[in-house]
């Protein structure tokens, strides 16, 4: 990132079209940071090695028929895992969390686990599954609540999850830790990542016109296309700090009016940075990829305001 871009990194506003892009309304221990200030680094970089979680059923604790398979077994990690393994097309999974909120997922047909956060941290969680009877009518298959008692604050933001998947053997992986190969602290790892992905992926205007309700981002898909809506931005930026053991939350909620995913990401002496509009060079004030990736002349620094045009719903 130059010195230009670093001294005012003015955040525009690209409105999306579609669901997750301007779309239709509708363990360890806590890793730890190195002094923030991107400015003067000294000393050896940063230790760029992956650190990448894997999510396990491993069946200790587990719930659920013959079709319907929820495992608690690593609550204490931050997440869930669950598998749906019957014929019914349309699966819906609800994860009602201690805060009040209720997220709802689409679960897969390819009869797997799949991870899912428990965002709210500690507490009680509400886990429904419905299957598709017809049209927009379901029907409830197996619910069971979970009490989840969670050993780090950060770990539901640095598992891979359905919405942030990635592997060790991802291509993102690997990129990520080519990027912060020269990082001497986590605030030039974000800086070098995020300057990477708001240079190098084009927003995708056919593909936020044709996206369909349920659609999830594929990471490495993203990175090899150099394309992506808001979603894919938001993924695979938070999977590559994910792997970097820096904790990033991909958020979904409304920029104004338009329904739309971005990041925020934690650095020890920060805390968690989000709500937020520019770089001056030591302080970061936004963290959405798809809006500092826009080439428009026009900067709607106003409308983007003081942040407050954001309206978070959900964190993944």
């Amino acid at each position: 990132m130059n010195q230009k871009t670093k001294s005012a990194l003015i955040l525009l506003l690209v409105l999306c079209t579609i669901l997750f892009c301007g779309c239709t309304e509708g363990g360890s221990e806590a890793p730890s940071s190195s002094d923030t200030s991107s400015a003067a680094a000294s000393g050896p970089p940063r230790d760029n090695t992956p650190n990448v979680r894997v999510p396990k059923a491993d069946g200790d604790i587990s719930y659920g028929t013959n079709i319907v398979k929820i495992d608690a077994s690593h609550t204490d990690q931050g997440y869930v895992m669950v598998r749906y393994s019957g014929s019914n097309p349309k699966v819906k999974l609800q994860i009602g969390t201690p805060d009040g909120n209720t997220y709802t997922y689409l679960l897969s047909q390819e009869k797997k686990y799949e991870a899912f956060p428990l965002s709210a941290g500690n507490g009680t969680y509400s886990l429904i599954v419905y299957e598709n009877v017809s049209g927009d009518m379901y029907s409830t298959a197996f619910s069971q609540d979970i009490t989840a008692e969670i050993k780090d604050e950060f770990l539901p933001f640095l598992y891979p999850n359905q919405y942030v998947w990635f592997t060790s053997d991802s291509k993102t992986v690997a990129k990520g830790s080519e990027l912060v190969a020269n990082a001497h602290s986590d605030l030039e790892a974000v800086e070098a990542i995020y300057d990477y992905v708001i240079k190098n992926i084009s927003y995708d205007e056919a593909k936020a016109s044709n996206v369909t309700y349920g659609y999830l981002p594929v990471v490495d898909e993203t990175l090899n296309s150099g394309t992506g809506i808001c979603f894919d931005y938001a993924s695979l930026m938070a999977a590559m700090l994910r792997s970097q053991n820096i904790p990033t939350r991909l958020e979904v909620g409304y920029a104004g009016e338009a329904y739309h995913a971005w990041i925020s990401t934690y650095l020890k002496e920060k805390g968690w940075v989000d709500g937020i509009i520019e770089f001056d060079g030591s302080s970061w004030t936004l963290m959405d990829p798809t809006f500092a990736a826009s080439n428009s002349a026009d900067a709607l620094q106003e409308y983007i305001g003081d942040g407050t045009n954001y309206q978070l719903k959900y964190s993944y």
